[in-house]
């Protein structure tokens, strides 16, 4: 006997962790794992930003103006937290994968800080800082589809 439905159901239970989030998710890799969210799912729904494989990247030809947009978020996210009184107070290294749909709303900021990196508490107030942030923070560029950009980042206090 097959159940015509099942399939759906399987999509619907997959996917469904991933369109919960209308406000954007940013929290740290395992927490999303976690909570139901699949990178692997993810990285299928969001084309690379900038790929080896022209036909694989979202900015074909636009590689240096991605890359200023990009570090154009990662400016204001030091600016917002510096405007929060957040303080690293030592450079602290991170990893972040970054998904972000066509209109350049973010829909997911992943972080991972290595163990003993960071201490739990300023990890729970980054997340929340970070939380706020993707409220309204919209990337400089649009695409046609959705994109996402991933890279080590080492954070810094403002001089």
């Amino acid at each position: 006997m097959r159940i015509p439905h099942i399939q759906y159901l399987f999509v619907f239970a997959v996917l469904f962790p991933l369109l919960s989030f209308g406000q954007g998710m940013a929290t740290a890799f395992q927490k999303a794992e976690n909570s139901g969210v699949s990178i692997a799912v993810l990285d299928s729904l969001y084309k690379s930003a900038l790929h080896a494989d022209t036909l694989l990247a979202a900015f074909a030809g636009k590689e240096k103006e991605f890359q200023g947009a990009y570090i154009s978020l990662l400016k204001e996210l030091g600016d917002f937290l510096h405007n929060s009184n957040f303080k690293w107070q030592k450079q602290t290294r991170c990893f972040n994968r970054i998904y972000i749909n066509k209109t350049g709303k973010i829909d997911y900021f992943l972080f991972n800080f290595s163990p003993g990196e960071i201490e739990q508490e300023k990890e729970q107030e980054f997340e929340r800082l970070l939380s706020e942030f993707i409220k309204n923070y919209r990337f400089p560029l649009t695409n046609t589809t959705n994109f996402a950009q991933c890279s080590p980042v080492r954070y810094a206090d403002k001089p």
